[in-house]
């Protein structure tokens, strides 16, 4: 079967995971756009339970990344390339949505919305779900204070944005997931 193409279909194809990234600021029209595409991001019965913070300071994200390997342990694995690549890949550009209670479903429909929307933009991004344990305990309290974030609200999910300087390649796909299941 034959696809259609048109601009919204070949970003979703488009698009990939990025890791590293220039220091190139967001314009103030990138973050407004993406917060405005994250707004509109459908949720259960029109309850709206996430929230978005955006953070552009480096200095920020770097002292969260230090909280965040404080938190996780310095030898961790998966971490240990720390000042290389920490959490938010040296993006410059990091958007955390929490909502009440556990709205993962909405969540991920609003994240998936800010990876399209800047891809449609001409940006990249990395959905990071990873600081989910630190920025819901208490030893994130005082940046999640920084953040703005209130008490009653619950991490749920994260993407980096940025410019950047790598074009992974397409990673195969399992095509037997995917298929016609009832028709006529």
């Amino acid at each position: 079967m034959e696809i259609i193409h048109n601009e919204t279909i070949d970003n979703i194809l488009d698009r990939r995971s990025v890791r590293f990234y220039t220091e190139e600021k967001l314009t103030d029209s990138e973050i407004a756009t993406l917060l405005e595409c994250a707004k509109w991001a459908p949720s259960s019965r029109n309850g709206q339970p996430c929230s978005v913070f955006g953070v552009t300071s480096s200095e920020f994200l770097r002292d969260m990344n230090i909280a965040f390997k404080d938190f996780v342990g310095w030898d961790t694995p998966a971490y240990t390339n720390w000042d290389k690549s920490p959490f938010y890949q040296n993006a410059p550009a990091m958007f955390f949505i929490f909502s009440t209670g556990n709205n993962m479903t909405d969540a991920g429909i609003m994240v998936e919305n800010l990876a399209i929307a800047a891809q449609g933009l001409g940006l990249n991004s990395v959905i990071i779900g990873s600081v989910g344990g630190f920025l819901n305990n208490e030893a994130s309290e005082e940046l999640r204070k920084q953040m703005g974030v209130p008490d009653n609200l619950k991490f749920q999910i994260s993407i980096a944005v940025g410019h950047g300087t790598e074009n992974p390649v397409k990673k195969p796909r399992i095509n037997e997931n995917f298929k016609i299941a009832v028709s006529d």
